[in-house]
């Protein structure tokens, strides 16, 4: 049934690996597993690297968000490393600037604290088993004696110089002379050497109190921001429970609201009411399904995703099989929906994903993202990372539950995915697709291409993608190079306004990552998106 062929081959492993959008980051996790680390060492090694050698997307700048499974317990733990606003960030406050409407992507308001160096060390805490400077040590070589910027990340790089760092306080020291590395070039960083070894040696409060705090500080405060020294000093990541569903014979793992795995569970619960396995995964049928479940989906998510603390959604409701149900019969198998609202269920956005799999067994699913490519590009002096921008995905509507407000945390965009046998509770995969809005649309994608086609993790990530916008109810659908003519005409006369991409824009459709394991061998099978520079590597 398939109707494309896989580019690459997948990679298989009985002693641990890594996968990662950066080959150079993915070696580095590898080198922690053989190490004797855990998958918990492997996938904060993989991070840091990966804000090294891809600042495009990621950094301690920004947020993280992790699914780990332990073997011994048979159990998947989800860890919120996402940040609040400052406590001085008010509607009013905005309105009194003129920014009541809109909220610009690049402004320091949109800057919220970084979770991200919280997250690496409370995992690490936890599950891990080496020290932080032996997790970092291939990260701060990289960046102290330079590395060579992989073709992807290179052409990012230059389009994130030219929107953002030429422009953004201290967004230069990322740069060379104001432009982005070409493929090859080595680019060196001492600025984030320097802060990696500030963490290695006095922990996460080297982050959030002291010198790269009150960098943190004063940059926002010179580009017209309000955060001060108490927002971070503050931070700290949480341990939460996981959601999850059921979907054939396994079950989907993701981190609840604020993040919005949620919209990927509420597809998956959509869709088991119908035969996808009859259809091919290419076919106007097929496409139809998954795009008509994840409007309805997003309606939900885009409705009641926000702060968990000041504004729960109604999760056992959102996610039963009862509402799946009712919410089923809006999709028409013959035409698209025009308009799709939220359901009423109670009572009565630029990103890197990596996973790791160690001997053992244990698996970690992470996220880290700056947003946006370079976040704001602001960068505080001297200390080599940028800033997010994730305070944009907050409403301005006071009447939204995801309005901005103080101390609060913004409906968040990335999301980690694990999956474990319904049977007997093993790993099956830990498994992410990055990018912004496609995030929950590529998890459904890859999930179904597993486990209703029977694809590889390798095949899964190569089967071409569609995505919608969230945002609007009636948008054009974009539909990858690679899917057959014919579907396309077909989705169109259903009702499907269509967009055919190819070339970089097909960085639209998000870059994942897949390992599964064999329960019965322990033999692990990874695959690594073609639309990134990375791979998946074995541990030998």
């Amino acid at each position: 049934m398939n109707t494309f062929q896989s580019e690459r081959s997948r990679i298989y492993s009985l002693k641990g690996m890594a996968a990662s959008s950066q080959p150079l980051a993915s070696a580095a996790g590898v080198r922690a597993l053989e190490a004797g680390g855990t998958a918990a060492d492997a996938a904060v090694a993989v991070a840091a690297a990966l804000n090294v050698t891809e600042p495009t997307s990621t950094g301690l700048g920004g947020d993280a968000f992790v699914l780990y499974y332990s073997a011994a317990e048979k159990k998947v733990f989800a860890l919120n490393g996402s940040g609040h606003s400052p406590q001085a960030l008010t509607l009013e406050l905005l309105a009194k600037q003129g920014l009541d409407r809109e909220l610009p992507p690049f402004h320091p308001y949109t800057v919220t604290v970084p979770g991200a160096c919280a997250a690496w060390s409370d995992l690490v805490e936890r599950f891990g088993k080496l020290p932080l400077d032996q997790v970092f040590a291939d990260a701060i070589d990289m960046a102290e004696r330079g590395f060579p910027v992989a073709p992807i990340t290179s052409y990012f790089w230059q389009r994130g110089a030219e929107r953002q760092l030429r422009t953004a306080p201290n967004g230069r020291e990322l740069t060379i002379d104001g432009r982005g590395p070409n493929p090859g070039e080595i680019f060196t960083n001492p600025g984030l050497a320097k802060t990696l070894r500030k963490i290695a040696e006095g922990g996460k409060q080297a982050f959030y109190r002291g010198p790269i705090a009150e960098a943190i500080v004063d940059v926002l405060t010179q580009a017209g921001g309000c955060m001060k020294l108490d927002d971070l000093a503050q931070h700290k990541s949480n341990w939460v429970e996981p959601i999850s569903t059921t979907y054939r014979d396994v079950r989907v793992w993701e981190c609840p609201p604020n993040g919005q795995g949620i919209a990927a569970l509420l597809a998956l619960n959509l869709l088991e009411g119908f035969e996808l396995s009859a259809l091919a995964p290419l076919s106007s049928e097929h496409l139809h399904l998954e795009i008509e479940a994840m409007r309805l989906a997003f309606a939900d998510a885009r409705r009641y995703v926000a702060d968990p603390d000041q504004s729960p959604a109604p999760l056992t409701d959102l996610l039963s099989k009862d509402y799946a149900e009712e919410r089923r019969t809006l999709i028409d198998p013959g035409k698209a929906a025009r308009t799709v609202r939220f359901g009423t269920p109670v009572g009565s956005s630029d990103t890197v994903y990596f996973c790791v799999v160690d001997a053992n067994g244990n698996a970690c699913s992470m996220i880290n993202s700056n947003y946006m490519g370079f976040g704001t590009g602001i960068v505080p002096q001297g200390w080599g990372f940028t800033l997010q921008n994730r305070g944009h995905n907050f409403s301005l509507d006071p009447r939204h539950p995801n309005a901005l407000g103080p101390a609060k945390r913004p409906y968040h965009t990335i999301i980690p995915g694990m999956i474990t046998r319904e049977s007997d509770q093993s790993l099956y995969a830990p498994f992410g697709v990055m990018g912004g809005f496609m995030q929950p649309q590529g998890h459904l994608q890859v999930v179904t291409a597993m486990l209703d086609h029977g694809l590889d993790p390798q095949e899964a990530l190569d089967l071409p993608r569609f995505s919608i916008d969230p945002e609007k109810e009636e948008g054009i659908t974009a539909i990858e190079e690679g899917v057959p003519e014919g579907s396309l005409a077909e989705l169109a006369d259903l009702g499907h306004p269509v967009r055919r991409v190819g070339g970089m824009e097909r960085a639209l459709f998000g870059r994942g990552q897949i390992i599964r394991r064999d329960p019965a061998t322990g033999v692990l099978e990874g695959g690594s998106d073609p639309r990134a520079d990375g791979c998946a590597l074995p541990a030998l």
